[in-house]
């Protein structure tokens, strides 16, 4: 069995980035446009994956998990934090859209403020949701539920599979690396990193070099 699952896996690069963009916005040089559009770019790869993530545990890991046994009351208060995370996340990308815009000092302390309440309401929604579902992940792996729910998560196009997984490797441990790709071969993941994932090595990681 794995360490983890894939999910928490997940769930440790959205904490990652959190800190990451909490940290480059404490010390934001103002008046820094090139700073400010830098971390634009990482926001807006972030924002994605945030989004798509809890969006596709509503649309396909909840069906799935109710064929397991979760409850839909335990279901529907996840997706209340979603919602919850979802209107920090709304305030964070007006946020750092005004950052993006002026650089100054003013707004930088505005998007992390925005930022800090976006990271306490996403931790509250990760932890609940790790205590409740991980066991289930964990005692359920392999089962045609899960393996069903998989294929529906890789349903996407090569070009947002490849950011996809750069970004949840980037800084990942070896047991969150091994979770990600724990089921999917080797050669196929090397070129969905090595070649789609080229946009995100190239525009974001170095952010996070800075």
């Amino acid at each position: 069995m794995a360490e983890m699952s894939m999910n928490k896996a997940i769930h440790a690069a959205v904490r990652r980035d959190l800190r990451r963009f909490l940290e480059a916005l404490e010390r934001f040089p103002a008046g820094d446009r090139g700073r400010a559009a830098q971390l634009a770019t990482a926001w807006q790869n972030f924002d994605a994956q945030l989004t798509r993530h809890h969006e596709g545990e509503h649309e396909i890991a909840w069906p799935a998990l109710q064929k397991l046994g979760v409850s839909g009351d335990l279901l529907t208060q996840l997706d209340a934090e979603h919602d919850t995370m979802a209107a920090a996340l709304a305030a964070t990308r007006t946020a750092m859209g005004a950052l993006r815009n002026s650089a100054t000092a003013e707004d930088a302390a505005a998007a992390h403020a925005a930022m800090q309440e976006l990271q306490r309401v996403t931790i509250v929604h990760l932890e609940h949701e790790e205590a409740e579902i991980e066991p289930v992940y964990q005692q359920n792996e392999g089962s045609p539920e899960l393996k069903a729910m998989g294929r529906e998560f890789a349903k996407v196009g090569p070009s947002e599979g490849g950011t996809f997984f750069a970004w949840a490797l980037d800084g990942a441990t070896p047991a969150e690396s091994a979770a990600i790709t724990g089921t999917i071969p080797k050669p196929v993941l090397t070129v969905i990193v090595g070649l789609f994932g080229r946009t995100y090595r190239r525009s974001v990681a170095p952010v996070w070099r800075s």
